[in-house]
Parts: C-alpha cells; structure tokens; sequence
C-alpha cells in the first residue's frame, strides 16, 4: 500500500514538473530594437536584407557610365521610375517593401528625379481630373503635363535552397536592370547575392 502511495506521489510531482517546464516554456518576452538593427531569426529574406541590398545596388547605379552621359547630352537629370520586380524565390517576399527600399534611395541620392509609379500617376490624373469640375481656374493644374520617364528599373528576386539534415543553406540572387524607355536599350545591369546557413538544433524538450 505505501509502495502504491509513494509511486503515485512520485507520480504526481513528475506530472508537475513537465507542467512546469511546459509553462516556462510558453513564456514570451517581447523586447523592442531599433528599426536599423540587424534582426535574423528564421533566415528568411527580412527588412535588413530588403534595406541593404537596396542600398548596396543603388551605390552602384549611381557611379556607373550612364549617369554622367545622360546629365551631359540632356543638361538635367534623369528621370526615373521602379517598374515590376518578381518574386521568383520559394518565399513569400514583400516585394513592394524592397521597391520601396529603392525608391527611397533613389530620390535622397539627389543625382536622379523620381516619376510616381504606374498606380500612383492614375491617382494623380484622378485628382487633377476632379480639379478641373471643382477648384478654382487659378488654382487647378493643367492637365497633359507629366514628365515622362527616361529610364526604368526592374528585376527580379531568386532563391536557390540546399538543404541536408540540420543544415540549410539559402542563396539569394537580386537582379536588376536599367531601361532606356525611348530607345530599349539596357544601360546597367546589376546582382546582389546573399548566402545564409541556417543550422537547426537537434535538441529536443
């Protein structure tokens, strides 16, 4: 009878310490980071992969040939617009973050103007079209005056996945190109490569 007692005591405290455990591990603590700092969790493609290679492919159209070219047969700067940019990795990628990412570094470069997206000019147009019934001669903008674009930037985002026990390694592949809108013609091209290993724990609770 007492050997019956002690094992369902036993018993009892095994049961509340896997509860225990089970508890502590549930806990979530949430700790608040600058929007800058470096963040990897899963390996994924994430916000500092999308800022960085942003920064680092803009860095590079800028200090290529066509830039000078342009601004000396034109006398101005040129005028550019983000087209599409695929995602055909096998994540799901905010692709209209990292479009974003590059139209920010665009505009603040100061080399370059910037022509609202296909989207946005259609908002425009609305709103200029509205103008025309409601605001006042003086004040309206005239219509059939946008600045047509030079060039457009578009590309594609890549993955290649290899993956044996534990061990994943994610190679991502950003390619960019620059398009003369008049003639066709491709003035830059450019690819930005990232590659993570993402190691998985064997240890099990």
């Amino acid at each position: 009878m007492d050997k019956g007692r002690h094992a369902i005591h036993h018993g009892l405290i095994g049961v509340l310490i896997i509860f225990f455990i089970m508890s502590c591990g549930a806990s979530r603590k949430v700790s608040r980071v600058g929007t800058s700092e470096a963040t990897d969790l899963s390996g994924r493609w994430n916000d500092t992969d999308s800022r960085l290679v942003a920064e680092a492919m803009i860095r590079d159209i800028l200090k290529r040939p066509w830039l000078d070219d342009f601004s000396d047969r034109e006398d101005r700067k040129p005028r550019m617009i983000v087209g599409t940019v695929i995602n055909r990795s096998h994540e799901h990628i905010a692709v209209q973050t990292f479009v974003k990412d590059l139209e920010r570094e665009l505009i603040n470069s100061g080399k370059v103007s910037f022509v609202a997206s296909k989207s946005e000019r259609q908002e425009v147009r609305e709103e200029r079209d509205d103008q025309q019934m409601e605001a006042s001669e003086e004040t309206a903008k005239r219509l059939a005056q946008e600045a047509a674009a030079d060039y457009m930037l578009r590309g594609s985002l890549n993955t290649i996945l290899d993956e044996s026990g534990d061990t994943k390694v994610i190679f991502y592949q950003t390619n960019l190109e620059l398009i003369d809108i008049e003639s066709s013609e491709k003035v830059w091209i450019g690819q930005k490569k990232i590659k993570k290993v993402v190691e998985r724990s064997s240890y099990k609770y």
